[in-house]
Formats: structure tokens, sequence, C-alpha cells
């Protein structure tokens, strides 16, 4: 098959770096290099570019830039989050239990495994046929020795928008800290770490056009929990190590840029989304779309295309220059079946046959239209030589 253009349709897998970002970045590769732990004056620029660069993230979901601290992602802010406060709350005897879901990212399920190996205890939630996750069965969880609770504020799979206000409301009832993974929720809806009541939040650059390897935990002053990574007194004690300090202005620029335009990005991903899912819905039959509509991640269209493999429709569509994902990055590898849709029912004959489509700012209608008429063939003609159809008694 020729490759006519390129279409790119996993954001959430990462995004480009935006030309604004880079142009912010490239000075720290070069001139501005110096060592942000150093009194002489280049030493002192690069600290002035992180202490700007934490204002900006710290403004995206209005904190303090005192509340804001630089990691090496989103994993890594997950990760420094479980175990920390774990590790603290066990110590003092508040409490080995924590609460999570069935539908985290991987970063927040292997580190609650890896807890549980390690003599901690834990509740993984059930969620609904569209992915939320109740404030009444987190109710139902809690124990009196409870002492964290960790749910992600968007999924990475369905898009399912999370009710974070309602379940910190809950945690915060019975004076227990609340952890949210907003990976995916950051840049792409309204957050508010004070009026929602969040204690920790992870975030990450590369999901808002940001450079790769970079991210940032949120902690609401008051809270003290061990470093995660030890060694020197870089971010305020708390994170050891020489700053990436282009990654850090470049997550900041990315983070400034995400909130000055977010209500026009939500509009676009969101009309060009709902556009995606008509045509899908009008030119090919038999197709489920999962997860819930009206609270939702304005760029996520995960669709089932039943009696086909969904790593089928992925590798022909990208003959055709065109990127999707059967699941999250992270996990695009395993042979297993998705935990997410597993979570929320899918059988797994269906998940098998589903593909995550996200847009973003640089999507267009044109893009889709080129989508849909390639997508048309590859499932007709899946869908003619598959072994198992509708016909055939999937």
């Amino acid at each position: 098959m020729s490759q006519t253009r390129r279409v790119y349709l996993d954001y959430s897998a990462t995004t480009p770096v935006k030309e604004e970002v880079l142009k912010e970045m490239i000075p720290y590769y070069t001139e501005k290099f110096g060592n942000p732990s150093s009194l002489y004056t280049i030493g002192l620029e690069s600290k002035a570019a992180i202490d700007k660069a934490r204002a900006q993230v710290a403004g995206l979901i209005n904190a303090d830039p005192a509340e804001v601290y630089f990691t090496g992602g989103g994993s890594e802010a997950d990760n420094w989050t479980l175990f920390s406060v774990a590790n603290a709350m066990k110590t003092k005897g508040k409490g080995n239990h924590i609460i999570t879901s069935k539908i985290e990212h991987h970063a927040v399920l292997h580190s609650c495994q890896f807890l549980e190996k390690n003599g901690f205890e834990v509740t993984y939630l059930d969620c609904e046929k569209d992915g939320t996750i109740t404030p009444e069965s987190l109710e139902a969880a809690i124990r009196p020795d409870t002492i964290l609770v960790s749910i992600m504020f968007i999924n990475n799979e369905i898009g399912t928008i999370e009710p974070v206000e309602a379940l910190a409301k809950v945690a915060h009832d019975h004076g227990i800290l609340f952890h949210t993974d907003a990976v995916q929720a950051l840049g792409n809806t309204h957050t508010d770490v004070k009026k929602m009541g969040i204690d920790m939040m992870s975030m990450s650059s590369h999901k808002i056009y940001g450079p790769k390897g970079e991210g940032a935990l949120y902690m609401r002053k008051g809270i003290k929990i061990p470093s995660f990574i030890h060694g020197g007194a870089q971010e305020m004690g708390k994170r050891a190590g020489t700053e990436n300090l282009p990654g850090i202005v470049g997550f900041g620029k990315a983070a400034e840029l995400a909130g000055e335009n977010l209500d026009k990005h939500i509009k676009h991903c969101t009309d060009i989304r709902n556009y995606l899912l008509d045509q899908i819905k009008k030119n090919i039959p038999d197709v489920v779309v999962n997860g819930n509509m009206e609270h939702r991640h304005p760029g996520n269209a995960n669709v089932t295309f039943e009696y086909i493999e969904g790593e089928s429709i992925l590798l022909l569509l990208d003959s055709f220059g065109i990127a999707v994902s059967t699941g999250s990055a992270c996990s695009s590898k395993s042979l297993k079946p998705s935990h997410v849709l597993t979570a929320i029912g899918v059988p797994d004959e269906m998940i098998h046959g589903t593909i995550r489509f996200t847009v973003g700012d640089f999507t267009t209608k044109e893009d889709i239209d080129y989508v849909i008429e390639c997508l048309t063939k590859v499932v007709s003609r899946l869908r003619e030589i598959s072994s198992v159809n509708s016909k055939k008694g999937w």
C-alpha cells in the first residue's frame, strides 16, 4: 500500500514538542547550561529558570510554586507517592491499607503490587461499565487502617474522567490522604487542586506538548513524606539529582501554553473527536464506543470493532501513514487483554478488536476524513478474511 500522508492519532501516548517550547529550551542546552546548585551567575540564572518553570506549572493547577516538585516523569511521581506515604504511615503506626482502582496506570498498579509483597494490604476498587469509580464504592472500602487513596483523574485508555473532587472528599472525611495520577488530565481539563481537595498529584510534561523525561509531583503544604531519590538537596531537599534544566524549562513553557489555550484546546479536540466518532458510526457497522461520553477526555475515542483484531487494524492503518494505539503505549507490547477493558466488562474477544484514537491540537477535519477512508477499507477487508465474525459465531 502506498503511503500518501501521515496522520498521528495517538496523542495520549505522547505529544510533539511545540515550537514555542523547543525555542525556550534550546538556550539551556548551550549558553545557559549552568548547574542550578552553583552560586555563581550562570548557576543562579539556571536556578531562576527553574523557579519560573515551577511557577508556570503551579499556575496551571492553582497550586503554590513551593508545592510543585519536579521529577523524571509521571511514573516516578506515582512511585514516590505510594512508597513514601506507605512507609511513612506504617512507621508512624497509622496503618498499612491502601485503596486504588482496577483501572489505574501500571505505574500505580505495579507499585501497589510491590507494596503487597512487602506487608501492605491493597483494595482494588471495581468501576462502573463506563469506567467511573463511585464515591460510594470508595466509602465502602475504607477501613480504620487505610492510609492512602490513589485514584486516577482521567483514564488513559477509555478517557473517563473520574469524580476526583467527590472521591477526595470521601477520603478527607476519614482523615485519609488523596492522590491522583493526573498525567492524562493535565492540560485536558480544568484542574484546581485546592478546590478539588487533592493532596498529591502526578503530572507529566510530554502529554502537554512538552519534552519527555520530565514530570512533577504536586504535594500540598503540610504533607511531609520522605524523599524517593536520595543524594543532594535539589528540589527543596526532596528529590536528589542535578535537575534536567532544559526539560524543566520546557515543561514550564508547555504548562503556560496549556493554561492560555485550555478552553480552545478542549473545544477543538472535542469537536474533532466527535466528528471522528460520528463518521466511524456512519461508515462502519458493529462498533462499540467504550467509556463515559459525558465526562471524558476531549480527545479520546476508544472503539471496539467487532469480529477482527485491533493489532491488524493498527498495522494496516500504519501502512497508510496513520498512527493509532490498541491501548496504552506502556502496555502495548503485552499480549494480555487490557486490564481497563476487562474491568469494565468487555469480553476478551472484543477487547482484542479495540483501537484507541486520540486527537490533539494539530489534528484537522481533513485528517479525519482521510482516516475514515482508510479505516473503512481496512475494517471491511479484515472482516472479509476473518475466521471469526458475526455469521460464524464470534
